[in-house]
């Protein structure tokens, strides 16, 4: 009752990192509450593989159903999992991973359970609210902390009245970190039966692929990153071979991937150095875009041929990244691009 609950994706018995990044934080949470913390799983076959994935992390009670039918993910029979398990353990808190699996049974239980949700928060804290319109009060809510309007503002959203508090967080935003307290670690298997609706296994999954990740962004220490400035594909093939030279990962806009000039998105990457690539804050007019990329072109051929360390040490790379950007700022501060992209 009132406890903070995770979510917890896997992939066969293997459980998702973003899982484990919000059972840590939902370790804090509940630790300033003073509450416990919940965690479900739901698949086929992963009974006794997955708890000591899970149970590091500080999880008091752990529910664990294992059930033909549940893997690969469906949105019926989780649906009616977790939306059943709540009314009955009545949470205050529920986090879930912003994937695709998270962003499709995000909505589907908030809406059954008339909870609202707040998608892809970036920061998650304890704090109290007054309503100046009714006069009331409230202590302990969750502040649901995002940005909004393209990232203009960070705005902090609450929930006073109706439970569970429910938030997604994409994949590194949070720090995983092993829980050095003492958690209970209670684990029960309840049958899956009393759950779901034997109608919800009517979509079955024939057949499944799924390709590896080429790029690990979130635990890379430099990434250059490039927008919808660089103007074409080919500008993109100039920041892989810096980032090759850098010992780094390339990450793109959502604009430059919509494009079709990379395939990979920008995710949210902590601690590391991120080298901006689309000449000034990646907003370039149409008119001036073929006069960025050449200065582009000119600033990546000065920074691959300054001497940088042959390290992947992000400290020792700014260090000596310093000296060869003031010559790329030059480069492009001497040209009327500027002007071009201010007016």
């Amino acid at each position: 009752m009132n406890n903070v609950f995770v979510y917890c994706e896997i992939e066969g018995t293997t459980v998702q990192e973003v899982s484990q990044e919000l059972l840590t934080k939902g370790r804090k949470l509940a630790d300033t509450l003073g509450v416990e913390l919940n965690a479900i799983v739901a698949g086929t076959g992963i009974k006794g593989k997955v708890e000591d994935q899970i149970l590091p992390y500080g999880v008091d009670k752990l529910f664990v159903f294992d059930g033909e039918g549940l893997f690969p993910y469906t949105s019926a029979p989780h649906t009616d999992i977790v939306v059943n398990l709540f009314k009955e353990e009545q949470p205050q808190i529920a986090l879930m991973g912003a994937t695709v699996i998270g962003r499709d049974l995000g909505p589907r239980v908030s809406s059954s359970l008339t909870s609202g949700l707040t998608a892809d928060c970036t920061q998650l804290e304890i704090g109290e609210y007054d309503d100046k319109k009714s006069g009331k009060h409230y202590d302990s809510l969750l502040y649901q902390i995002r940005p909004a309007f393209g990232g203009n503002i960070v705005a902090t959203i609450v929930n006073p009245e109706h439970r569970p508090q429910m938030a997604t967080v994409r994949s590194g935003v949070m720090q995983k970190a092993l829980y050095q307290g003492k958690a209970k670690g209670e684990v029960v298997y309840p049958d899956p039966k009393k759950y779901v609706n034997p109608l919800s296994y009517a979509v079955q999954v024939i057949d499944r692929h799924v390709e590896a990740a080429k790029n690990n962004l979130k635990s890379a220490p430099i990434v250059v990153a490039g927008g919808y400035g660089v103007g074409s594909k080919e500008g993109f093939d100039m920041l892989f071979q810096l980032a090759k030279e850098l010992h780094g990962e390339v990450g793109a806009s959502r604009a430059a991937v919509d494009a079709g000039w990379v395939r990979q998105a920008s995710l949210c990457i902590q601690r590391c150095t991120s080298l901006a690539a689309s000449a000034v804050r990646f907003s370039i007019s149409q008119v001036c875009r073929t006069q960025a990329s050449s200065y582009l072109s000119i600033a990546t051929r000065t920074l691959l041929s300054t001497r940088l360390p042959t390290t992947s040490s992000p400290a020792r790379w700014r260090k000596s990244f310093r000296n060869s950007s003031n010559i790329t700022s030059r480069i492009i501060s001497n040209s009327f691009i500027l002007q071009n992209i201010q007016q």
